[in-house]
């Protein structure tokens, strides 16, 4: 893309925009897996919100060099396109150095001795004992069901509400409004007497919000927990919606109304960073196993996408039909995820993933038996077959 000038072509644009989509797709659910899969329990939800934070920098980051004054001119936008590279880069140089998600070296590779290496070399110490038999239990219990695709993950009534509740959240992530929100800001800037070439620094002031409010989320979701932080968020998201949807339709004749409008974006960017935005993709971690994890990571980030293009195709045709009363569709798709999440969605902080996968079987009437030396997992396979019943007192 930098050399698209130059080389006096377009084409070359819309090939790399293809290319570097489909990588954006796979790495904005293969990160949060692998990350969810390496981190201990205690700190899964820190490090499951890191991603979400390097994206609020990157959006900063590409805003701040989209000024007018510094890559954002006819001059400078080839170096401005060519500078994503540099990341990329830098992805290729260190990779290699990472160690191997050590689940999956040991349920889906079978190397448990590569598994301990993994998780040492993670753990900084060599009492990695308690977290290598979690993954022999998650792995014996999942034996029989075997690796989940897609289209098995739909047929399995033991992880019904699991996809259900994945689905419901990262509808209500991209379809609460969070791209119309920041479409419709230089506009509400502008009515609250922001001047028209001083707008685009207004925006790079949202984005560091976004950013400082995510980097919040990193330090306070093993404090409060993922429920607390998504009720939270979708909670200012709605709110917000209500209250813009009531500015914007009074700040012609009030004239305070818009700097109402104005706090409005504000909160609901702050919503959207600490619950919304972040947390979905910690809970796809957290309330699937090893086996089903890859799958129920493909269907969340489909429906994120096919959400987020569907809000970028019918926007516009909202804003034409009902003006600021778009923003009421908004306030109740974040009021129905509100609700969802506040009845199904559990607590999952400081628990391991076989301890969430019981708590998730109660809700999908999948008996489980438990007592003092014997763990008995009934499950039914998705073929629609009996599992078989697993002691990890004697198998293991």
């Amino acid at each position: 893309m930098g050399t698209s000038e130059i080389a006096k072509t377009f084409e070359v644009i819309i090939l790399s925009r293809v290319i570097m989509g489909i990588y954006a797709g796979l790495a904005s659910n293969v990160v949060p897996m692998f990350l969810g899969e390496l981190s201990p329990k205690n700190l899964r939800g820190a490090i499951g919100v890191v991603p979400q934070l390097f994206i609020t920098v990157g959006i900063l980051s590409a805003q701040i060099l989209g000024l007018n004054s510094i890559l954002g001119n006819a001059a400078g936008w080839p170096i401005l396109l060519g500078l994503t590279g540099i990341p990329s880069l830098l992805q290729v140089l260190l990779l290699p150095f990472f160690p191997e998600s050590p689940r999956y070296l040991l349920i889906q590779k079978g190397n448990e001795e590569q598994a301990r290496q993994a998780l040492q070399r993670l753990r900084g110490c060599d009492d990695v004992y308690d977290e290598i038999e979690e993954m022999r239990r998650e792995d014996e219990s999942e034996k029989k069901e075997g690796q989940f695709s897609v289209l098995s993950l739909f047929t399995f009534r033991g992880l019904r509400w699991q996809l259900i509740s994945i689905i419901v959240m990262m509808m209500g992530q991209q379809l609460s409004g969070i791209n119309a929100v920041f479409y419709y800001a230089d506009r509400i800037f502008q009515s609250a007497g922001v001047d028209t070439n001083s707008v685009q620094y207004v925006t790079v002031s949202i984005g560091a919000i976004n950013v400082v409010m995510t980097l919040l989320a990193v330090f306070i979701v093993e404090s409060l927990g993922r429920r607390i932080l998504l009720l939270a968020g979708f909670g200012l998201c709605c709110l917000s919606c209500a209250v813009l949807t009531l500015a914007l339709n009074l700040q012609n004749t009030v004239t305070w109304m818009s700097y109402i409008s104005i706090v409005c974006v504000i909160v609901y960017i702050i919503g959207h960073a600490i619950g919304a935005s972040p947390i979905p993709s910690v809970l796809i971690t957290e309330m699937f196993l090893q086996s089903s994890r890859p799958a129920a990571f493909m269907v969340g980030g489909s429906v994120h996408w096919l959400s987020n293009f569907t809000v970028g195709l019918l926007f516009l045709y909202m804003e034409a039909g009902l003006g600021p009363y778009s923003f009421l569709i908004f306030c109740a798709i974040c009021l129905a995820t509100i609700i969802y999440i506040f009845i199904v969605v559990p607590e999952t902080k400081n628990k391991t993933f076989m301890e969430i996968n019981r708590i998730m079987a109660k809700r999908n009437k999948v008996e489980i038996q438990e007592d003092k030396d014997e763990l008995k997992d009934f499950h039914t396979a998705p073929g629609g077959q009996a599992g078989k019943t697993v002691s990890s007192s004697s198998e293991l």
